[in-house]
């Protein structure tokens, strides 16, 4: 009885220590926030995850509000977002770690049959706070205009308020908390307009030029189309552990080379253009 005792008691150890024995085994962080860098992300992590057996990372949206306020709480460790933390009342900015990961254009979209293909900010903004309702007054065929908002706490309308409306309101209008949603819905909805990041964009919805300036990533990288942000990706102070390994792969090349570019993201190597929080752009 002694002997089994002891063999299982060795047994037992040398479990202890093979599960010790391999870094990263069995850790698993999770990441919420914007929906317009979740699929990055979650491309990255899947990536990540099948060089790297035995973690996993837990991608999830809610928008860029809820990143910021979940990774605020320790509820997560890293909170994803459209948006500086400066930008947000009820953020401790200083308490925050800022890991900028790529660039996201962002682009007003249409119903394909709405007969437009290019507004000025002036129209843009105009129809967004109700001053035009129907295609017919921009040059386009007679339906009504139909408005799709992202929630609030959303960094994608956010940014797309910041630099289309100003200090002007958005009419209440049908809101949806899923990027994908609203392309579906502007896809599927006679005179729906909305907006979107680059990446959500494809052949179901027709993306909008301003004042003959496209949505490019080109014209993103010197703030020729100035609707954009960076993708963030915070933490509550430094990064450690598994956090710290998959934020450093986001920036290899291996990411920033070949994924950021086939999903529709600008690297931020790209930007000849530097803008803060306030808005402030400078040259790089």
């Amino acid at each position: 009885m002694k002997k089994l005792l002891g063999f299982l008691a060795l047994c037992g150890l040398l479990v202890l220590t093979a599960c010790g024995s391999g870094a990263g085994r069995g850790e698993s962080i999770t990441a919420v926030g914007s929906s317009a860098l979740q699929p990055l992300v979650e491309a990255a992590a899947e990536q990540y995850q099948s060089e790297n057996t035995g973690v996993f990372i837990n991608v999830q949206g809610g928008g860029s509000g809820t990143g910021l306020s979940q990774i605020q709480e320790g509820a997560v460790q890293i909170g994803n977002s459209d948006l500086f933390a400066e930008q947000q009342a009820h953020i401790d900015a200083s308490k925050l770690q800022d890991h900028r990961v790529a660039v996201v254009g962002i682009t007003p979209i249409a119903n394909r049959n709405v007969g437009v293909k290019d507004l000025t900010v002036v129209q843009l903004r105009r129809l967004f706070t109700g001053e035009i309702t129907n295609w017919k007054q921009v040059g386009g065929n007679d339906l009504p205009v139909v408005v799709i908002n992202r929630t609030q706490g959303s960094g994608t309308r956010a940014t797309f308020e910041r630099w289309v409306l100003g200090d002007r309101q958005a009419k209440p209008a049908q809101e949806q908390d899923s990027s994908g949603m609203v392309r579906s819905i502007v896809a599927s909805t006679p005179g729906a307009v909305s907006y979107v990041a680059f990446s959500y964009v494809d052949k179901t919805v027709r993306s909008l030029s301003l004042a003959g300036v496209q949505p490019t990533d080109a014209n993103v990288t010197t703030n020729a189309w100035p609707i954009w942000s960076y993708e963030h990706m915070y933490t509550k102070g430094k990064a450690t552990g598994l956090t710290k390994r998959f934020l450093t792969y986001m920036l290899s090349d291996e990411v920033q080379g070949e994924l950021v570019k086939a999903m529709g993201y600008i690297p931020i190597s790209k930007m000849t253009v530097t803008r803060d929080a306030d808005g402030n752009v400078q040259a790089n």
